[in-house]
């Protein structure tokens, strides 16, 4: 959601420059803060929590074999 909102507010502020473009990505961050806040107050409980997060596995590039 974050990344939609602060790609969204950069078509429509254009920002030029890092520090610009650094405010547009953390009012992106703020607006999905506030809607996970607003879903986790309505529900009444936690949205983000060990049970959903994404297992990664990492491999070092240095051990992968290439025949």
């Amino acid at each position: 959601m974050s990344e939609e909102t602060a790609k969204r507010l950069a078509m429509k502020h254009k920002p030029q420059g890092l520090t610009e473009n650094i405010k547009v990505a953390k009012l992106g961050g703020h607006a999905a803060k506030v809607a996970r806040d607003d879903i986790e107050k309505n529900l009444g409980e936690n949205v983000v929590t060990k049970n959903n997060r994404l297992n990664y596995e990492y491999k070092d590039e240095k051990l992968i074999d290439s025949k």
